[in-house]
Formats: structure tokens, C-alpha cells, sequence
């Protein structure tokens, strides 16, 4: 299976969170890694509290018969310490000393990349036998003046077996897990698992021979199948070309099937959270100083540098994004189509019962959440205050807007400015009766 066509996608996967704005690595926020989809080696991270996860599992059905093939990429990150001396690694055999660093917490972490194929597994294989594989991935060969690790090699159980799911469909199901040993077993600290660790750990699926069921949105008829797959630390979704179904990419981060990279996008970020115009100003906002650390730090911080300063207006205006399509609605003697947003509005309630007492604007109620969703619902519940207004939504909800008795910007309230109404349906409040104490 040719994965080519998913690379970036794959690509973007496995750097999300690798270094994050400003894209230094003294940066407090780059003191510590933020990749999604770390395993760490099951030694250590069952010696944890809360335990850390050691291993991923994923589920998907798949339509084929027994010839069809199957195509296995597992792919992520393995982090090489930057804080410790260059050593031919290769045939290392005992721990060696790390170097001294002036300040220990500055040592940085470079990625290598690290794959392991499985091409052309059998179906009719893996229903009738399931597969158990242990890899062993040796210590990357480094670049002359690159920082290794005291011991990059490490080992991985990998699973996949198959089963069927109903006629003509069958249940895949692939596990991976860390297994490679520690010389400080259950008392290693965090920063030495790490370059023992798979780090945005993910795998691709390719079919030959069959296709795929979407997880997200499967047909009415394998609905029962899809829900009694459990995924655990990534969860499969389509790649490719809509409509294809030939290839899977088992994520560490939530996407929909068939996720792109915009083609506006002059190239990674590696924070996937933030709008490539946003962090191209802020790399520009960069000191001298900043952007000099930024550019004798990581090589992909300085791509990142490089490619932003040599960005051109045209390829800036492009940032600021674009319409992918429009369509028009038209309804006849409607020019706005079905919502007219001149069109007169339902007037909302001028008193609503509430209790047995009919409540209007400027009478005071008592406020009582019933979800207590977030820390204001808990910093308010029991508190009094004023209805300021009474409103309705476009679905006949009606909501009343109170200003608390003790705020002391409650003038802004009564004047409808942010942050000092407060909205609660009429089963959240109670009604305060004159005279009664806050």
C-alpha cells in the first residue's frame, strides 16, 4: 500500500505538539514535551500515579474476504537528549555517564523518526492465528555532532489479530505496547523513560482487497459491529480521497474521516490548536535575540524562522484564509431565504411563573444551578439578584438575565455590559420575597 497520499496528514500527527510558540527551547511551555500519543515504557509508567499509558489499542471493521491483504505502518517519535554526550551507540553494551549541563533543566530533546512496516499481511492469516511481534528498534544512527541518549534502543510487543464480525466482515484488532526495559526499572524519573518512550505513536492501515467501515458514520448495517469495537489511546478514522475506504489512520488526536492539511499552509507549526496566520505575526514579534536562539535551537524551529521571514504579502494574504464554496438558497418571496434577520422577532414573555409567583423584569430571585457546569455556577449558587431582562431563543427557551445584588459592578449589568449578566432558566431560580436577606 502506497501511503504517500496521507504523508502530511501522517506527518502533522506526529509532530503536533513537538515544539510550541515562542519555539525556544528555554521557553517554560518547551521545558516539557506536549506530544499527544506518548507510550512510555510499561515499567515505568505503571510504577506511576495516576499510571501513565504504556500501550495503545485499536478496533475497526473492515469489509473483505479472506484473500484480502493488509498493510501496517507503525510510526512516532523517539526523543534524543541534547543534555548528554556524543557516543557511537550502536554497539554499546553499559550505561555511560552523561555530560554536565550548566542548567540541566535546559537540555532539549531532538526527535528521530522511527517506523516499523508490516506490509502484506494475510486476512485469512489473522482470522486463523492471531500475530504477536516483538520490535526491537535499534539506537538511530546520528548525525557527526548530534547529542544522544545514554541508550536509544527499544523494544515493542505488537499485536494484531482478526476476527469475524458478521458475513464478509471482519473485526481488526492491534495493540502496542512498550516494553523496553529501564536501567533504573520503577524509580526512573520522567526525563530518562522519555527517549525510552514512543512518543505520537499512531499506526496506518491500508487494505488491498476489501475496504474499510467509517467509525464515525457507518452504515446503517454494521452500526451493531462499529459499537462493540473498543479503541483505547487513538481511534481509527479514514484517510485518502473521499470516498475511498482503502486506508485507516489510527489517531492519537480526534479528526473526522478524511482530514486535510489546508492548502494555504506554507508548512508545519506543530500547534495544531492555533491559526497559522496568528503564530506567522507572532514568530515576526520575535526579538533579535529570541529569534537567534529560535534559529540555533531545534532544525524545524528553524525552518519555521526561515520560511516565515522569507514569506511574501501574497502568500500572507493567503493566510488570512478563504471561502472554500458557497451555495445559494433561494425561497420564493424570501430574499433572505428561510431566516430573515430583519424580520420582526417574537416578542419574548413580560412575566413568567415561576413557584406560583408570576416574576417580571426587576424582581429579585435567588439563583440555584442545577448543573453546576463550571466554577461559576458553584461561586454563584444560592446568590440573589436582580432580572434585569427577560429573553426567549429562536427554539421558544426562555432565559432570565439577573445582575447579582453584590456585584460591585453592577451598574455595568444594568447596562448590558459583559461579564456582569448572568443567565439562568426558570428552573434555576426562586423567587425572594420583600424583606428577605440576601
Amino acid at each position: 500500500m502506497n501511503f504517500e497520499s496521507i504523508e502530511k496528514i501522517a506527518a502533522a500527527i506526529l509532530y503536533e505538539g513537538y515544539i510550541l510558540y515562542p519555539y525556544r527551547s528555554t521557553a517554560i511551555k518547551n521545558r516539557q514535551r506536549w506530544n499527544f500519543g506518548t507510550l512510555y515504557p510499561r515499567i515505568y509508567a505503571e510504577a506511576q500515579n495516576p499510571q501513565e499509558p504504556f500501550s495503545l489499542q485499536a478496533e475497526c471493521i473492515a469489509i473483505a474476504d479472506e484473500n484480502a491483504t493488509i498493510d501496517i505502518r507503525i510510526r512516532f517519535l523517539q526523543l534524543i537528549s541534547q543534555g548528554r554526550t556524543l557516543e557511537s551507540i550502536e554497539n554499546q553494551t553499559g550505561p555511560t555517564a552523561p555530560a554536565e549541563l550548566t542548567d540541566p533543566s535546559l537540555a532539549w530533546e531532538e526527535a528521530v523518526e522511527r517506523i516499523s512496516e508490516h506490509p502484506k499481511v494475510l486476512l485469512r492469516d489473522l482470522l486463523a492465528h492471531p500475530r504477536q511481534l516483538t520490535l526491537r528498534l535499534g539506537a538511530a544512527t546520528l548525525p557527526e555532532g548530534k547529542i544522544a541518549a545514554i541508550q536509544t534502543n527499544l523494544q515493542a510487543l505488537f499485536t494484531i489479530q482478526a476476527k469475524v464480525a458478521a458475513p464478509g466482515t471482519c473485526m481488526l484488532h492491534l495493540d502496542l505496547e512498550n516494553i523496553t526495559s529501564l536501567p533504573s526499572a520503577a524509580g526512573a524519573k520522567r526525563n530518562e523513560a522519555l527517549p525510552h518512550s514512543l512518543v505520537s505513536a499512531h499506526i496506518l492501515l491500508g487494505i488491498s482487497g476489501g475496504e474499510f467501515v467509517s467509525m464515525l458514520e457507518p452504515q446503517e448495517s454494521y452500526k451493531e459491529v462499529v459499537a462493540a469495537c473498543t479503541n483505547s489511546g487513538v481511534f481509527p478514522v479514514l484517510v485518502g480521497t473521499e470516498p475511498e475506504r482503502t486506508m485507516m489512520l489510527c489517531s492519537p488526536i480526534i479528526l473526522y474521516d478524511y482530514p486535510q492539511i489546508a492548502p494555504e499552509s506554507e508548512g508545519d507549526f506543530f500547534d495544531g490548536t492555533e491559526m497559522d496566520e496568528m503564530l506567522t505575526l507572532r514568530v515576526l514579534t520575535l526579538t533579535d535575540a529570541e529569534k537567534e536562539e529560535m534559529r540555533n535551537g531545534d532544525p524545524r524551529a528553524r525552518k519555521i524562522l526561515e520560511r516565515t521571514e522569507n514569506l511574501t504579502p501574497e502568500m500572507m494574504l493567503k493566510a488570512h484564509g478563504v471561502i472554500r464554496s458557497l451555495r445559494q438558497i433561494h425561497v420564493p418571496n424570501e430574499p433572505f431565504g428561510e431566516w430573515n434577520p430583519f424580520a420582526e422577532t417574537k416578542a419574548p414573555p413580560e412575566s413568567v411563573t415561576v413557584f406560583g409567583v408570576r416574576l417580571r423584569v426587576g424582581d429579585r430571585v435567588r439563583i440555584w444551578p442545577q448543573q453546576t457546569m463550571d466554577i461559576m455556577d458553584m461561586a454563584l449558587k444560592g446568590k440573589v439578584a436582580v432580572i434585569e431582562a427577560i429573553e426567549q431563543d429562536f427554539e421558544d427557551q426562555v432565559q432570565f438575565a439577573v445582575v447579582l445584588d453584590d456585584d460591585p459592578g453592577r451598574e455595568f449589568g444594568m447596562l448590558r455590559q459583559p461579564g456582569h449578566r448572568f443567565f439562568y432558566s426558570p428552573e434555576e431560580v426562586e423567587p425572594v420575597t420583600q424583606g428577605e436577606l440576601a
